[in-house]
């Protein structure tokens, strides 16, 4: 498979419920191709979910931004090329990132890229991505345990490290 652009950052985020509806991010990880970073947390005093209070919140130890402090801080990394979105799972990264930029621009091309719905297009299942035993990762030499797992930053540098060993960018 050849991708059809290298002008691609991966995403992931954190966030305080699965019901966009009534969740909020947390916190959000960017890396581009050539490995540039960006980590940001945002402020929230909101409800959480149970599974939230029990695996992110312990992995929020950054300091706390404003919405339109994270807004900038994400359009200024992304710049103005309008990049993909990656995404393992998009359906929750890019929801909770265009709820971000409601009223705003989009730093990004307006159609996100699943990861999880290209290793289901080269015959993977996407449900070993994260499996240890079963893994995708260690069948392509990654070792996934020195990521930290739901940890938007460590989460977005693993789909890179994936993504870059099935599709070299140029």
């Amino acid at each position: 498979m050849k991708v059809a652009s290298g002008n691609v950052v991966f995403v992931d985020t954190e966030f305080s419920d699965l019901d966009p509806y009534k969740g909020e991010l947390l916190s959000v990880g960017m890396v581009k191709a050539d490995g540039q970073e960006l980590y940001l947390e945002l402020e929230h005093a909101g409800e959480v979910s149970d599974w939230v209070r029990e695996n992110i919140l312990a992995t929020l130890d950054q300091p706390k931004l404003a919405r339109g402090e994270v807004r900038r801080r994400i359009a200024e990394f992304v710049g103005e090329r309008k990049p993909f979105m990656i995404s393992y799972v998009n359906q929750y990264d890019a929801i909770y990132l265009y709820k971000l930029f409601v009223g705003e621009e989009n730093p990004f091309l307006w159609l996100p890229i699943d990861f999880a719905s290209m290793l289901f297009a080269i015959g993977k299942d996407p449900r070993s991505y994260h499996n240890e035993q079963a893994g995708f990762c260690k069948e392509i030499g990654i070792e996934p345990a020195k990521y930290r797992r739901h940890h938007a930053l460590d989460d977005a540098r693993l789909l890179r490290e994936v993504y870059l060993k099935m599709f070299p960018v140029s």
